[in-house]
C-alpha cells in the first residue's frame, strides 16, 4: 500500500486529455520521422528489413497498450473533461530505450539491434497512445461528457 501511495504522490499535475494526447501524438510523429530516416539507411545497407520493422513494431504494440492502463487519469466533473498526469514508468522506459539506441547505434556491428530498439519504441508509443485514447473515450462516455449522438456516430 505504501508503494501505491508513493506512486500516486509522484503523479504530478493533471492536464486535460486533449492536450496530453496531442503531445503524445506529436512525439510519436517526430520519432517516426527520425527513425524512418535511420530505417531507410540501414535497410538500404542490408542491416535490417521492412518486414523486421513491422514484426517488431507489431510485437510491441500490445506492450504499449498495457502501459496505457497505468496512466493516471480521472474525470473532472467541473471541467467536464478527462485529465491525465505524467507516467514516470513509461517516461523512464522510453528514455532508457532511446539512450540504448543511441549508444548501440554508434557501434557498427550492433546496427540491427539499434533498429530493433527503434521499432520497439515506435510500437510501444503507438500502442500506448491508442490505449490512452480508448480509456479517455470510455471515461467520457461513462461520465456523460459525450452525448448520445456522439456515442452512436463516434464523433467527439
Amino acid at each position: 500500500m505504501e508503494l501505491l501511495s508513493n506512486l500516486k504522490s509522484m503523479r504530478g499535475e493533471m492536464k486535460k486529455s486533449r492536450y496530453k494526447i496531442w503531445l503524445r501524438a506529436f512525439l510519436l510523429i517526430q520519432f517516426s520521422i527520425l527513425f524512418s530516416l535511420y530505417f531507410f539507411r540501414d535497410i538500404g545497407n542490408g542491416y535490417f528489413s521492412w518486414k523486421s520493422v513491422v514484426l517488431v513494431f507489431a510485437s510491441f504494440v500490445p506492450i504499449g497498450f498495457l502501459l496505457s492502463l497505468i496512466v493516471p487519469m480521472k474525470a473532472d466533473m467541473e471541467l467536464r473533461t478527462v485529465t491525465l498526469s505524467l507516467d514516470r514508468v513509461y517516461l523512464f522506459l522510453i528514455w532508457l530505450l532511446v539512450i540504448a539506441k543511441v549508444i548501440i547505434g554508434h557501434i557498427p556491428p550492433f546496427t540491427p539491434e539499434a533498429d530493433f530498439i527503434m521499432s520497439a519504441i515506435l510500437g510501444i508509443m503507438f500502442g500506448r497512445l491508442g490505449g490512452i485514447g480508448l480509456r479517455v473515450r470510455q471515461l467520457k462516455v461513462q461520465n456523460g461528457f459525450i452525448g448520445e449522438q456522439t456515442k452512436i456516430t463516434g464523433h467527439a
